[in-house]
């Protein structure tokens, strides 16, 4: 079996390139060419821990296998991240294990590039500002995905920790070389184009009447029951698209707006659909929300890439 470290897989694959190949896995999606398969949770001896399972096929491209993602909290006080993540690759032929990589910094790049993809094809082509909630790590991703995609020319950072956003707004002047400031919520919503959150929310952020018409929302915090970043009121009256539709009502953003009675999956739309020319955006006043809620194409798609470039690079070790 194939082997690629975290430190090969961050090298190998940029951004750029992650946003293409989980552009490209939503068009298979879109086209009936891959499948997602139900996601499977645990814990660990402790009740604070948890862990994910999501596996997919992407038959077109006959990549299939499988992601774990675990959170263990008790980590940072052992000086290791708190998220873990591995995906193990399937040979499409014999079902043998082909490859395990690890995925720590490629879920990061995944779930940006999702985002972004959604930005893409969602958000109003002249947008330029940006309002980001959460300054963790995850944020500095969404960052460097969104300005992929639009010609972005300032960003703030809201956040419960002041001091927290500070410090995010200026790693994006200095890292980025963005115009970046900390702002309160009412102050970013106000002049944002697209707003992105990327926290551990379980309740909403900010009011739905703060989001001003023509604003594109991704919301990637809610991937499991009981999350939640959006007022359900700014769910109902948008328009609305996923990941993985039939995922974004259970474990997603928009479980909260469906058990108030206010959404149903039939007023969502899939982002692989948009892609093969469902209607996205319909005006320039309207309001999108995307749920990124994570599916495990995204993870084949990335790690099948950063397997094979490590590959070409001789990186890849045989265990």
């Amino acid at each position: 079996m194939k082997f690629v470290s975290e430190d090969v897989a961050a090298r190998v694959v940029t951004m750029a390139e992650a946003i293409a190949a989980v552009e490209a896995m939503f068009m298979e999606y879109g086209r009936g060419l891959a499948e997602v398969f139900p996601v499977a949770q645990g814990r660990g001896p402790e009740a604070d821990t948890s862990f994910s399972v999501k596996s997919g096929l992407i038959a077109g491209s006959r990549k299939v296998g499988l992601k774990v993602g675990s959170y263990w909290p008790g980590n940072r006080a052992r000086g290791l991240a708190a998220h873990a993540s591995t995906t193990l690759l399937l040979d499409p032929d014999t079902g043998y294990p082909e490859a395990l990589v690890a995925a720590s910094h490629l879920t990061c790049l995944r779930t940006a590039a999702s985002d972004a993809v959604a930005v893409k094809h969602l958000s109003r082509p002249d947008s330029r500002t940006l309002a980001v909630f959460g300054a963790g790590h995850q944020a500095w991703f969404e960052v460097l995905a969104v300005r992929e995609v639009r010609p972005i020319e300032r960003v703030f950072a809201v956040n419960r920790s002041e001091a927290a956003a500070e410090e995010f707004a200026r790693r994006i002047r200095e890292e980025a070389g963005l115009d970046a400031a900390c702002a309160a919520e009412a102050e970013a919503l106000a002049l944002a184009d697209i707003v992105v959150t990327a926290t551990a929310s379980r309740g909403p952020l900010f009011a739905a009447g703060l989001v001003r018409p023509g604003t594109h929302v991704s919301a990637m915090g809610a991937d499991q029951p009981g999350k939640q970043e959006l007022d359900t009121a700014l769910v109902a009256g948008a328009a609305l698209f996923a990941d993985v539709v039939a995922q974004s009502v259970v474990i997603g953003e928009y479980e909260a707006a469906r058990k108030a009675g206010l959404v149903d999956a039939g007023r969502i739309t899939a982002i692989g659909a948009v892609l093969n020319g469902a209607p996205g955006r319909t005006s320039n006043g309207q309001i999108t929300v995307y749920d990124s809620s994570g599916m495990a194409l995204q993870d084949l798609a990335v790690a099948s890439l950063a397997l094979e470039k490590a590959g070409k690079l001789g990186l890849v070790v045989t265990v």
